[in-house]
């Protein structure tokens, strides 16, 4: 082989040479070019396209089961995404009233709104064929996520000091341990 044309392992080509009959055109991003050349000898027309083997194994990750829209493609985009706005608003308005602290009690009220939009986000996971970019995993991960979560806030803001809602005697115990 002539100093200016080394093969690598990979099959990417340098400075022009000839790969068993095709031209390689110079080095080429990953080889696929020469890679083909190599394997195929020269191809009709030269522009093929390369197609990836399937993998043994499985590399990406799925689209989640409820990925779709939740309404049609010519309705507007709010309304295609609806049911992930309903989670957002009400966690947003939770938000509000623990942020504006407007009455006694409003970081209780607010968390628990949090925590009640999670529930209904896990709701509208398991009744809706399709929740729009609600979906984020598959269908029983989202509603064991979306119910764990939203449960333990509600939980938690029901036992929320002073004067708590909701008493569990041991969860009390655990929470004077770790504050004090």
């Amino acid at each position: 082989m002539p100093s200016g044309s080394r093969a690598s392992a990979g099959g990417a080509q340098a400075g022009g040479a000839q790969a068993g009959g095709a031209q390689a055109g110079g080095a080429q991003a990953g080889g696929a070019q020469a890679g083909r050349a190599q394997a195929g000898g020269a191809q009709a027309g030269g522009a093929q396209a390369w197609k990836r083997p399937a993998p043994s194994l499985t590399t990406d990750t799925a689209r989640p089961e409820g990925g779709g829209r939740a309404a049609p493609r010519d309705a507007p985009a709010p309304a295609r995404q609806w049911p992930l706005l309903t989670v957002l608003g009400l966690a947003g308005i939770g938000l509000l009233v623990v942020g504006t602290d407007a009455f006694w009690q409003s970081f209780r009220i607010g968390t628990m709104l949090v925590g009640a939009a999670l529930l209904v986000g896990a709701v509208l996971r398991r009744v809706l064929p399709s929740v729009g970019m609600l979906a984020v995993r598959s269908r029983f991960t989202d509603m064991i996520t979306y119910g764990v979560m939203g449960g333990l806030i509600v939980l938690l803001a029901l036992m929320v000091q002073p004067r708590p809602w909701l008493k569990i005697p041991f969860l009390e115990d655990v929470l004077h341990l770790t504050v004090t």
